[in-house]
């Protein structure tokens, strides 16, 4: 009895509850969710994620569309080591890498933006021994005009509220340059009437 191993029950139990508490790791990525981009332009499809894993030469990128209007989903884009550029399809020669491995941004961008680019992209990372997780979408509108948004009001509020300082600090100085040059010019006045 003293030197036998314990039950399986107890094994299996012990087990069960390591794996309950062990936290499961997976890749997590990260993206903007929606984008709105003008037609004609170059749009940076942001792509960013962590893994528990180091990244290393195994680590992979995979970016895939789908158009809104339905369809097949289509190959955009391939990193392993180094870049995958498509050699054929609407994305030849529009699209570049434009990620940092450091900084754990698979992010790329799309050259000269059409209506028909309207659609998810989604963006895959695995960095093994960590291969699961979920893939990042981001849903890309090509409009002619991007709206006017409350991001857009107030940076313009703020940068005429910071005009308008600049403008008044401005007219302060050269007033008061002004009133000092006047008050000298008297006082030389003054001076040479005095002899």
């Amino acid at each position: 009895m003293y030197g036998q191993s314990p039950p399986r029950a107890v094994l299996l139990l012990l087990g069960l509850l390591l794996t309950a508490l062990w936290p499961i790791a997976a890749v997590e990525i990260y993206t903007s969710g929606a984008l709105e981009a003008v037609n004609g332009t170059d749009v940076r499809l942001k792509c960013t994620f962590s893994s528990f894993a180091p990244v290393g030469d195994a680590l992979t990128v995979t970016w895939n569309f789908r158009p809104r209007d339905g369809g097949p989903e289509q190959f955009v884009f391939y990193y392993h080591v180094d870049p995958f550029k498509p050699m054929s399809g609407r994305f030849k020669d529009r699209v570049v890498w434009d990620g940092n491995l450091d900084r754990c941004d698979v992010s790329i961008i799309l050259w000269k933006l059409q209506f028909d680019d309207n659609g998810t992209y989604t963006c895959q990372v695995k960095n093994p021994p960590d291969v699961d997780g979920l893939i990042g979408a981001i849903r890309l509108s090509v409009v002619q005009t991007v709206q006017f948004s409350e991001i857009y009001f107030l940076a313009l509020a703020i940068g005429s509220a910071c005009g308008l300082m600049v403008i008044i600090v401005i007219v302060v100085v050269l007033v008061q340059h002004f009133r000092k040059k006047r008050w000298a010019d008297r006082a030389h006045r003054v001076v040479e009437i005095k002899p």
